[in-house]
This record gives C-alpha cells, sequence and structure tokens, in this order.
C-alpha cells in the first residue's frame, strides 16, 4: 500500500499528476530518477526552534514549498533515497505530507540503489516543475508534542508503547556532543531504525516486520509513538509501522533534541546495556 517497487515507477515515468521526490542531499541530487524533483527534510523545519525536528508552524509556508515541487493534493507522490546513506529521510517526508494531509504517497522500495543496480534511467539537470495547488488538511493523530508524552508518562500507559528508534548505544546512554542529557524516555523500547532492510535496500517482508515489533512487545491494538534524535529515523519507523499494519501510529518530531533540554522532562539510563554494547563493539575492534 505505502510502497512502490522499481518496475510501476519505470513504467509510469513522465505521467502525468506523479511526482517523484528525491530527498537525498543536494550533491547526490546531481544524478537523479528522470522527472524528479529535489527536497530534503531541512526544509521543512521550524526555523526559530533549537529542536531541529520540529516542524515550521508556519502552514502556509509549507504548502508553499510543497508546490513549488509541482504537488497538488490529487497528485501522486513518490519519494525515494539512498536509503544506505541518510537516516530515514523518505521516511520523514512521507510522515510530513501524511501530517498535512497528502493521502497519495508512496515510498521506493529499494530507493536509488536498487533503481541503480537495474541500470534504469537517469538524468543530470535539475528539474523545474509548474507549480502545483497543494493544500495542507493538518492531521494531528499522527503527531505528538512534548507536552502531550509528559502527561503521557504520569500514570500507566498499557495501551500506548513509546519506541525509541535510535542506536543501541544512544538509548542506553551514550554521551554525544551538544545533548546536555544522554538516556531515553522511561519507559519506551528500542527498536533501531536500520534493521528493516535487506542487503538490497528493499524493505524486509511484512512478516518478518511484525514479528520483530512482537518481539519487543508492540501489539497492532496499541498505540505506538516514535521517536529518535530530531524525528527523522523515527519517521522511518511510523513508516514501516504503516506499511505493517499498525493503525494509531504517531510521531514526536521534537525527539531527543528537546526532550534532553527540557530537565522537568524524565530521563533514564541502561548503564548495564551501556556497558554490554561496549564491550562487545571493543571486542569486535580487538
Amino acid at each position: 500500500m505505502y510502497l512502490i517497487d522499481t518496475e510501476t515507477l519505470f513504467l509510469n515515468l513522465g505521467r502525468d499528476n506523479l511526482v517523484i521526490l528525491d530527498v537525498r542531499g543536494e550533491g547526490a541530487y546531481t544524478a537523479h530518477i528522470p522527472g524528479a524533483v529535489h527536497s530534503s527534510w531541512h526544509e521543512y523545519s521550524d526555523p526559530q526552534a533549537t529542536a531541529k525536528g520540529l516542524l515550521d508552524p508556519d502552514v502556509a509556508r509549507l504548502e508553499h514549498r510543497l508546490q513549488s515541487l509541482g504537488i497538488h493534493n490529487s497528485s501522486d507522490v513518490v519519494i525515494y533515497s539512498n536509503p544506505f546513506d541518510n537516516w530515514g529521510d523518505e521516511g520523514r517526508m512521507f510522515w510530513m505530507l501524511q501530517y498535512l494531509g497528502h493521502t497519495r504517497v508512496k515510498i521506493l522500495d529499494g530507493g536509488w540503489p536498487k533503481w541503480t543496480l537495474e541500470q534504469r534511467p537517469y538524468e543530470h539537470e535539475p528539474v523545474r516543475p509548474a507549480p502545483g495547488s497543494f493544500r495542507a488538511s493538518i492531521q494531528p493523530d499522527v503527531s505528538v508534542r512534548k507536552q502531550e508524552l509528559k502527561q503521557l508518562l504520569k500514570s500507566p500507559h498499557p495501551d500506548t508503547v513509546i519506541v525509541d528508534a535510535r542506536s543501541v548505544e544512544e538509548y542506553a546512554g551514550k554521551e554525544i556532543d551538544g545533548l546536555p542529557r544522554p538516556g531515553h524516555i522511561p519507559s519506551a523500547v528500542n527498536v533501531p531504525w536500520n534493521a528493516f532492510l535487506r542487503q538490497d535496500a528493499t524493505v524486509k517482508p511484512l512478516p518478518v516486520i511484525r514479528d520483530m515489533f512482537h518481539a519487543c512487545g508492540i501489539g497492532e491494538h496499541q498505540t505506538v509513538i516514535t521517536y529518535c534524535l530530531g524525528g527523522v529515523r523515527s519517521a522511518w519507523v511510523y513508516f514501516v509501522l504503516k506499511l505493517a499494519g499498525y493503525e494509531k501510529v504517531k510521531n514526536y518530531p521534537g525527539s531527543w533534541w528537546e526532550w534532553s533540554r527540557d530537565f522537568a522532562a524524565p530521563a533514564e539510563k541502561d548503564m548495564a546495556l551501556l556497558l554490554q554494547v561496549t564491550r562487545e563493539a571493543d571486542s569486535r575492534e580487538s
């Protein structure tokens, strides 16, 4: 439902009302899928916020940026990236478009690596489309704010699971430059964002993904809140959850970048886990 394969996209190149969105770095866009426009998630961040992942609250400005890509409300939007060379950027764009009410969005399974491996066509010149007419219809149920999350933590919440999409080291409490506090949000389970791809950059089979979530105690009946450092890796896990059939999924865009700066927001560390993963890393290096 939320994925499109390379062959299907190839057969639809040049079709009216199809917008292909390349969310890689600007340098990578020098070679791109024919007709693809370029845009990165950074362009939609709140310019006034310290937390890098927070969306620009100026909806009109968001609309204008999306319109400049040729996007209409009726457009079929296909997002692609290089899944091995980013932080889940395609998931972040997918989540943002869902938040803004766009209902016709897919991610290219395998992204740029699979497209080039199959020797499919590409071009070099930037694409400048005619402006679209997209108008946002905010869907607040796919996002959560810091205050809502703080309120949730004041009592048991068996019907809601908080998922930390960062690395095990970050979750356990590894010190990171630029952050006032290490650790994780209390009760959060760690589901690293980069565990869902095969070697060809395609997404693992859905039964395997569902088993991975079930093994972490995440049931389809629960509400799932994802977060990471800046709301990008967590948006990728949001996408994977939606792909796996989870209906009640929210992303916390402020994530640890915002949470760690609020000393009234509770935090936990798992020093035993951190020691374990540190020893494992040291043994691999030796």
